[in-house]
C-alpha cells in the first residue's frame, strides 16, 4: 500500500517539488519556511525515538499559535506519535482530565500556560516528557526541573531520516471535542482525513490558492482552525500568520493591517463584535481581502450582509464538527444565502431524518446526517457515544436542519435545544436571531420554559450593546414578532452581563434552562 502519512503530502511534498524556501508560518516573533519547517519537525521526531516514545503512543498539546506549534504536530506524525492539540481555554481540572484521559506520554506546553497548567500536568500519570516551548523572556526561576526547553530538545536530536510508514486509515492525531454537556471525547482522526477536507472543502469551495495569505482568528486547536491555518496553506504551498494572543477586534485589526492576509477565518461572535466597532475599514485593513468564512456556530444574516456592506467581501458561512474535522456544509462564492449554511460540499452527502430515522422532505425539520472521507474513527474509550454517533457511513451531527426549496440547508438548533410551542418546532437559533437584528442586543440566548399552566413558551436572555443602559423588553417581543412570527417571541425577556459558553465559545443553552426550571 502507498505510504499515507500525511507529512509526506503537506510538507516534505513541497521541499521535494524546490519550494522549501518560501513561508510557511509567520508569528509575532518569528517566520519558518517550508526547508525549516521539515528539518525542525525531523529533529522532534528523532528526538521522540531518542526518549523512547514510540509509535501509536500520545502527545498533548498545551500550545498558543506560533510557529512551534507545526513543528511539535508534523514532528509527531513523522514519527508515528499521535499528536493531540488541545484546547488552551480549558481549566486545569478539563486539562488534568484530558491528559490522563488520552494517556499521554509527552506534553509541548507553550511558556505562558505553563504557570497555570503546572498543576494539571503534574497530575498526569502516564507523562515521560514535558517540553516547554517560547521560552522567550521566561524567568529561569519559572523553567521546571521536571521539563525539557523545546530548543534545546531539537538541538540535542538527530534528524529522523524518514517519516514512518503509515496507512491513510491510520489514526494520525486526536482532537478533543468540546465538551459542552459532559466530559470532552478524544476524536481519533485518520492520516487521509487531513488530505480529504483540503482536496474537498480547501481547494473546492474556498479555491485556496499557493500565493494566498491565510488568517484565522479560530485557534489551531480547534478543527475549524487546524484546517484554516495549517492544512489548508499547507495543502498549495500557501502562508499563514499566527496570533497567539485572543482574537479581539483590536488585534485581529493588527494583523490584518501588518500581514494583508487575503483569506480571513473568524467565528459569528468575532465577526458582529468587529462589526460593533467605529470605523471598521474596507478589507478590515487588508487590500488583499478576498474571501472571509465563518463556521462554530451559524451566522445571523443580518451579520453576513452588513459585513459584506461594510468590509467588501462575503462571509462564506458553514458548519463542521470535530467529529467530521471540518466544513460539510458551506455556502460558495457568489452564491451566498446568508442566513443558511449553504449546501453540501463535493464529497459529502447529507440527509434529514425523523426520529424514527426516514427521510424528510424539503421544508420539514430534522436531525441531520452527514457522509463524507474525513470522518473521524470514533471516540477513545466511549463505545456506546460512538455508536450513537457514528452509523455505519453516517454520522448524526445533533444538529437540527431543514433544507429549502433552493436546496439551502438552514440550520434550526441543537437537537437537545429544540421545543415545541402551540405543537410548532421553536428553533432558538430562529428566535435568537430576530433578537440579534435589533439594534440594542449584543448577544441573545433562548431557552424553553414552562408557564403557569405548564405550557412551553421561549424565554430569552440577552446581553444589551455597550452604552444600552437597559432594555425595552416590550419592543424587543415585538420586534420578534414582527421578525420571525408571533407565536415564537420570548413570554420573558432578561438581561445578563454574559451568557454561558464552552471554552470554544458556544453557548451552553442547558445551563440558562436549569436557571428557569
Amino acid at each position: 500500500m502507498e505510504d499515507g502519512n500525511a507529512v509526506r503530502w503537506f510538507l516534505d511534498r513541497h521541499v521535494a517539488a524546490g519550494r522549501g524556501g518560501r513561508t510557511a508560518f509567520t508569528d509575532p516573533a518569528r517566520s519558518l519556511t517550508y526547508a525549516a519547517l521539515a528539518e525542525a519537525s525531523a529533529r522532534f521526531a528523532g528526538g521522540l525515538a531518542a526518549a523512547g516514545i514510540g509509535r501509536e503512543r500520545r502527545m498533548a498539546m498545551l500550545m498558543l499559535d506560533t510557529v512551534d506549534f507545526p513543528v511539535a504536530f508534523w514532528g509527531a506524525i513523522r514519527a508515528g506519535v499521535v499528536p493531540v492539540p488541545v484546547n488552551t481555554l480549558l481549566t486545569p481540572e478539563q486539562v488534568a482530565y484530558v491528559l490522563n484521559d488520552s494517556r499521554a506520554e509527552v506534553v509541548v506546553v507553550s511558556a505562558p500556560l505553563l504557570a497555570s497548567l503546572a498543576p494539571a500536568i503534574q497530575q498526569a500519570k502516564a507523562l515521560r516528557l514535558v517540553l516547554v516551548a517560547g521560552l522567550d523572556g521566561a524567568s529561569p526561576a519559572m523553567f521546571p526541573a521536571y521539563a525539557t526547553a523545546l530548543p534545546s530538545f531539537l538541538a540535542a536530536a538527530q534528524p529522523a531520516p524518514e517519516p514512518v510508514a503509515a496507512s491513510p486509515d491510520e489514526v494520525a492525531f486526536w482532537l478533543y471535542s468540546s465538551g459542552s454537556t459532559g466530559a470532552p471525547k478524544g476524536t481519533k482522526h485518520l492520516h487521509g482525513s487531513l488530505r480529504a477536507t483540503a482536496d474537498t472543502y480547501a481547494v473546492q469551495v474556498l479555491g485556496i490558492r499557493e500565493d494566498d495569505l491565510v488568517f484565522s482568528a479560530a485557534k489551531l486547536f480547534f478543527a475549524y482552525g487546524l484546517g484554516n491555518a495549517l492544512t489548508f496553506p499547507m495543502a498549495v504551498g500557501a502562508q499563514s500568520v499566527l496570533l497567539p494572543d485572543r482574537p479581539t477586534p483590536d488585534s485581529v485589526g493588527a494583523v490584518m493591517r501588518t500581514h494583508q492576509p487575503s483569506i480571513f477565518c473568524g467565528v459569528p461572535t468575532l465577526f458582529a463584535a468587529m462589526l460593533a466597532q467605529p470605523g471598521l475599514a474596507r478589507g478590515i485593513g487588508s487590500a488583499r481581502l478576498r474571501c472571509c468564512i465563518s463556521a462554530g456556530e451559524a451566522l445571523p444574516d443580518h451579520v453576513g450582509k452588513r459585513w459584506e456592506d461594510v468590509v467588501g467581501s462575503e462571509i462564506l458561512d458553514g458548519i463542521g464538527s470535530t467529529e467530521m474535522l471540518h466544513i460539510f456544509i458551506s455556502n460558495r462564492p457568489g452564491q451566498v444565502r446568508y442566513g443558511s449554511s449553504g449546501v453540501a460540499v463535493p464529497g459529502y452527502a447529507l440527509r434529514i431524518i425523523d426520529d424514527a430515522g426516514a427521510d424528510l422532505p424539503d421544508g420539514e425539520i430534522g436531525e441531520l446526517l452527514v457522509q463524507g472521507p474525513s470522518a473521524a474513527e470514533g471516540y477513545w474509550n466511549q463505545r456506546d457515544k460512538t455508536r450513537r454517533t457514528f452509523r455505519g457511513e453516517w454520522v448524526a451531527t445533533g444538529d437540527k436542519y431543514l433544507r429549502d426549496a433552493e436546496g439551502y440547508y438552514r440550520y434550526q438548533g441543537r437537537a437537545d435545544d429544540m421545543f415545541k410551542v402551540s405543537g410548532i418546532w421553536v428553533s432558538p437559533f430562529e428566535v435568537e436571531t430576530a433578537l440579534l437584528s435589533h439594534p440594542s442586543v449584543q448577544e441573545a440566548a433562548v431557552v424553553g420554559r414552562q408557564d403557569e399552566d405548564g405550557l412551553v413558551k421561549p424565554m430569552a436572555f440577552v446581553v444589551l450593546k455597550p452604552g444600552v443602559a437597559e432594555a425595552d423588553y416590550e419592543a424587543l417581543k415585538e420586534h420578534v414578532k414582527a421578525a420571525a412570527g408571533p407565536w415564537k417571541y420570548p413570554r420573558w425577556v432578561s438581561a445578563v452581563e454574559d451568557l454561558p459558553k464552552t471554552a470554544t465559545g458556544k453557548i451552553q443553552r442547558f445551563k440558562l434552562r436549569s436557571q428557569v426550571e
